[in-house]
């Protein structure tokens, strides 16, 4: 698994920022040599992998599948399609790709198209260095401003592109014969960087011709003006398997053109959901409530809540389930326990069974079911796989045969009622008086501390209750139950 680091890069061609030459001349005089963004990349790929530093941090559980083929796609020096559904970080990966160009690179100072000094293509860059020549102004581009991307949507047009020509241009006294009058689009303006298309098969056919036409043959048509600029990009398309395998949205001769098609995966892996969860989820630089402990098996349950939902027949595989279905969860369930804690006056919040109720507004929000149908059929849907999730969870972490004591103590008459505003101590005291009841606690690490121990109190008994060991009598204010046997 990757762990999040500061980016590696290879000594740049130049010389240290600190005396980057200013005009053309000091740039020659200095023994600057162009690349391409492709050998940029390579270059750089090849120094990660000699070193062993993370090519893409923060990245979890594509170790062994995804980063591997962009390993092998930026060293073939192909673009990129990512294939796969919403939440598998398509867009994250294509954006930590910035971390493979070099720090700063040269441009003709004041040029639209970050024009290489040496190997200038935009008509005004071309003429400013046949004028100046050596006197020429340079500027170094950072890497974070390299990076250009796209929302495909079906109003894009080719003007947001690629360009057109602007009427303020021609206001000012020009002639349309002159390609100055033109107002260049995205995909120029991202030269000798990283361009990004997210949702490429929503992008219209006609607009998919223009993209073809700008990636292969490098011409520019707009309004009867072709112009050879040879741009220098390395291109990253994302998109739905089905709408780019299945539906014929994309042209074939775009499709040709895209190296390499890496399809993207969700976690496979409890353990790699959960930490993504924990990575993901929203942090508060100050934070002046009781501070939040939470219990490793209501991470579980939470990661295999959506892991269920990921295999459920009734859930729209075409959608998928994303991360971020966890990631909520996850936040969610944490700001129940706090506003317990907080009404309670408790030391430290711990998330229960009871708090579960907050999962089901953040999860009907992010999932699509194959069939409408009447009377809110998310929300059952969601109550069925918490309570199978739930099933699992408990099944994997407790020997139901070691909870004969406590089974015992409910056969001799004891009833316990959970709910979300019950205090802590409450759950203290029930531990100390039931036998088997503080074993089984302190195997769950709920012997921690009040807030941990009511949390592992309500998931024994609601686990008990899901293997038919115990009654449980729902409608309790509060989101708890009755339990007795």
């Amino acid at each position: 698994m990757p762990k999040t680091s500061s980016p590696t890069t290879r000594k740049d061609t130049g010389p240290p920022p600190a005396a980057n030459p200013a005009t053309l001349g000091e740039l020659r005089a200095a023994g600057y040599r162009p690349r391409t963004v492709k050998e940029e990349m390579r270059s750089n790929m090849m120094a990660r992998l000699a070193d062993e530093s993370p090519v893409f941090p923060g990245i979890i559980g594509f170790d062994d599948t995804v980063i591997p083929a962009i390993e092998n796609a930026i060293l073939a020096g192909q673009d990129i399609c990512f294939l796969g559904e919403r939440g598998q970080a398509k867009t994250r990966l294509a954006r930590l790709l910035v971390g493979l160009l070099d720090e700063t690179v040269p441009v003709v100072a004041g040029s639209e198209l970050n024009d290489d000094p040496l190997r200038p293509i935009s008509p005004a860059a071309i003429a400013r260095v046949a004028e100046e020549g050596d006197a020429t102004p340079i500027e170094w581009l950072p890497r974070d401003r390299r990076y250009g991307e796209k929302l495909a949507t079906p109003d894009i047009t080719i003007a947001d592109l690629i360009g057109e020509v602007d009427p303020i241009k021609v206001a000012e006294g020009r002639y349309l014969a002159d390609v100055s009058t033109i107002h260049y689009g995205l995909i120029p303006r991202t030269n000798r960087g990283i361009f990004t298309i997210n949702e490429l098969p929503d992008l219209a056919e006609r607009i998919q011709v223009g993209l073809l036409n700008i990636l292969e043959e490098r011409d520019v048509q707009v309004r009867g003006y072709v112009l050879r600029l040879p741009l220098d990009l390395f291109v990253v398309a994302s998109a739905n398997p089905e709408d780019y395998t299945s539906r014929g949205r994309i042209i074939t001769p775009l499709k040709d053109r895209l190296g390499s098609q890496i399809r993207t995966h969700y976690p496979r892996s409890i353990e790699d959901e959960i930490t993504i969860m924990e990575q993901e989820r929203t942090s508060f630089a100050t934070d002046d409530g009781p501070p939040l402990e939470q219990p490793d098996y209501m991470l579980e349950l939470v990661a295999e809540l959506t892991q269920l939902a990921r295999r459920a027949p009734e859930i729209s595989r075409r959608s998928g389930v994303s991360v971020r279905v966890s990631v909520a969860n996850l936040e969610v369930l944490s700001a129940a326990a706090l506003k317990r804690a907080i009404r309670l006056g408790e030391p430290t919040a711990s998330p229960r069974v009871s708090d579960l109720g907050a999962l089901l507004p953040a999860t009907t929000g992010k999932i699509e079911l194959e069939t409408l149908g009447d009377e809110s059929p998310e929300e059952r849907v969601v109550d069925r796989l918490l309570t199978r999730a739930l099933h699992n969870v408990f099944a994997r972490r407790v020997a139901i045969d070691d909870l004969d004591d406590l089974v015992d103590a409910f056969e001799s008459g004891l009833v316990i009622q959970t709910g979300e505003m019950v205090p802590s101590r409450e759950y203290v005291r029930w531990m100390r008086e039931t036998p088997g009841l503080p074993t089984a606690v302190s195997r769950l690490g709920g012997d921690v501390s009040p807030a941990q121990t009511a949390s592992a109190i309500e998931f024994l008994l609601e686990g008990l209750h899901l293997h038919r060991r115990l009654n449980k009598e729902r409608g309790i204010p509060g989101g708890g139950g009755r339990y007795r046997a």
